[in-house]
């Protein structure tokens, strides 16, 4: 039985970019793993803190993993959310992701990801990789994998995009090393 990533989309996600990542998300980790696209949830009200303009991140956690999983969606699989808003977590003043750590659920924030957020024109090739590194490192802490501290390891912390644009979408061989080997994508891990 091939792994399971479930997309689901918390709040409006664009469809094109939910089609692209599932995609381009197996020719990235592993082309045997089944990229689902799964029903989207609502954003977390109970999360939104209205004086940051930002959502906690762990309320979207905590809604992924209280979503309704439908039939055939096995316990071991992943789910990982995308959300088009700005996110922050204790300690952080915004995030672009989090994830539970050998868990199951992850998300990725999109806005800080986007060259208009700063005021800078839309370079969308470049958000697209900036998306799909923040997923692929998102996903490493589901299976596991901690900060790196080597900056060209997918796994290391992005402190803000200049950290997201030096690191590449694989793993350092450390971390590979760190993976067990039922948990090795066959690409890049």
């Amino acid at each position: 039985m091939s792994p399971q990533i479930t997309i689901v989309p918390v709040g409006p996600i664009d469809q094109g970019l939910l089609s692209w990542l599932k995609e381009r998300l197996p020719q990235e980790i592993d082309q045997n793993v089944d990229i689902v696209i799964g029903q989207g949830i609502p954003i977390p009200s109970d999360g939104y803190d209205e004086r940051r303009h930002q959502t906690e991140g762990t309320t979207i956690l905590d809604a992924l993993r209280a979503r309704p999983r439908p039939a055939g969606e096995d316990k071991a699989d992943k789910v990982l959310g995308l959300i088009d808003a700005d996110c922050y977590t204790n300690g952080l003043s915004f995030i672009f992701g989090q994830a539970v750590l050998n868990g199951r659920e992850a998300f990725v924030a999109l806005p800080r990801l986007r060259e208009s957020y700063y005021g800078l024109p839309e370079k969308h090739d470049l958000f697209l990789t900036r998306l799909l590194k923040e997923v692929i490192h998102e996903l490493g802490h589901t299976w596991g994998l901690a900060h790196c501290p080597d900056p060209r390891c997918v796994m290391h912390f992005s402190n803000g995009l200049r950290d997201t644009d030096i690191k590449g979408p694989g793993l350092c061989q450390e971390c590979q090393r760190q993976l067990a080997p039922e948990q090795v994508i066959e690409r890049i891990w």
